[in-house]
């Protein structure tokens, strides 16, 4: 194994769930879409599942991270954000995931699938599929258009080959201060929950809430919430203040390969973007733009060496990336903190977020294969 490594800390990770599910007191849908963040989807999910109070559902992106989670033999409902399609409809029916349907060619897609599976003759007696409807209430990515979405709700529960599983919709702003069009995303959602009451449809479990809202939107809680980043360790955004107390779940940690002495006027790494204005020791470290470390954080960061710290410089290179360690007492083995904290100093993927005008989500699923994931308890 290479000295560069992702701890991912998972009694943080249960810290942070159970945090979650104690402050709402709904259902959780846990996403571990995109390998968990970045974190490993079979050690999180399996992490989740040896609590005693297991998340509700599972959430992904993709049919092929729904087979992932399945193949882990977990008996939960998984829950794929996007729509049915010629390319994933057969493996929906096959390991039992939930789509998202939000249109008629779903419905049709879906249909003549179950048609051709069991003949037309039989399709009365055939399986029939959990759904979730998504309901676009001002996101404006995808869903059914909230003035729609009732007389669309009502023609699915109809539906002999379907059953309506649940109803969501996702926020736009729930991470931001101002929460006045998250407030009127829910009550177009709400408004709509009680049309489909009125007329007697039962839509199974209602759901909204993602991060933002889960730490400042208690109203949106529901029957479920979903947390995402913040089931890692990070509010999603830096507008909105935590009732939670959050803790980081992945740390970056590395080692000094090399060390040695440069002189003033000497520069470092590709197109001399550093020149050491007085003698000092450069130090490298083995990760780089291939591991996942965004060329744009090139003389931006930090690390942590023995509870103190050192700047970043010259330009990250895909291997390999300087520090600055000055008269500093350090050796070629020593430990190198670049996500985490030592008795001290702080970093956190906030810290790189700041620096490239981005969200924690992006530093975590970027941090790449060859960085090995070490997973300690």
């Amino acid at each position: 194994m290479r000295p560069t490594i992702a701890q991912i800390n998972l009694a943080n990770l249960k810290a942070n769930y159970l945090a979650i599910r104690k402050k709402t007191k709904t259902k959780v849908l846990a996403v571990v879409k995109a390998d968990a963040y970045g974190h490993g989807y079979e050690e999180v999910v399996s992490a989740l599942n040896s609590l005693s109070e297991k998340p509700e559902y599972y959430g992904v992106a993709l049919a092929e991270e729904g087979i992932a989670v399945r193949k882990l033999k977990v008996k939960q409902p998984i829950l794929i954000f996007e729509p049915p399609s010629k390319y994933n409809v057969d493996a929906i029916i096959k390991y039992d995931l939930i789509p998202t349907i939000f249109s008629s060619e779903h419905i049709k897609l879906i249909e003549e699938k179950l048609e051709s599976r069991t003949g037309k003759a039989k399709s009365n007696s055939a399986k029939k599929i959990k759904v979730h409807v998504k309901i676009d209430t001002g996101m404006g990515r995808v869903g059914i258009k909230h003035q729609e979405a009732v007389r669309f709700i009502e023609q699915v529960s109809l539906n002999n080959k379907f059953i309506l599983d649940g109803v969501y919709s996702h926020f736009a702003t729930s991470d931001e201060k101002d929460k006045t069009f998250a407030e009127l995303q829910l009550k177009r959602f709400n408004q709509i929950l009680t049309e489909l009451k009125k007329k007697n449809i039962s839509i199974g479990i209602t759901h909204i809430a993602n991060s933002g809202a889960i730490l400042s939107m208690p109203g949106a809680y529901l029957d479920m919430v979903r947390p995402g980043i913040s089931l890692y360790g990070y509010p999603p955004s830096n507008e909105i203040t935590s009732p939670i107390k959050l803790r980081p779940v992945m740390s970056i940690i590395s080692e000094v390969t090399s060390c040695r002495w440069y002189e003033k006027g000497e520069s470092v790494s590709y197109g001399r973007k550093f020149i050491l204005k007085k003698r000092s020791q450069i130090i490298s470290i083995p990760i780089g733009y291939a591991d996942g470390l965004n060329r744009n954080l090139s003389n931006k960061m930090f690390c942590i060496i023995k509870d103190k710290r050192f700047s970043q410089v010259g330009s990250v290179t895909m291997d390999r990336i300087m520090f600055d360690i000055g008269k500093a007492n350090i050796k070629i083995g020593d430990k190198v903190i670049l996500l985490g904290e030592s008795k001290h100093h702080k970093i956190y993927a906030w810290d790189w977020s700041k620096a490239l005008n981005t969200i924690p989500y992006e530093i975590t699923c970027n941090i790449s294969k060859r960085v090995p994931r070490v997973y300690i308890s």
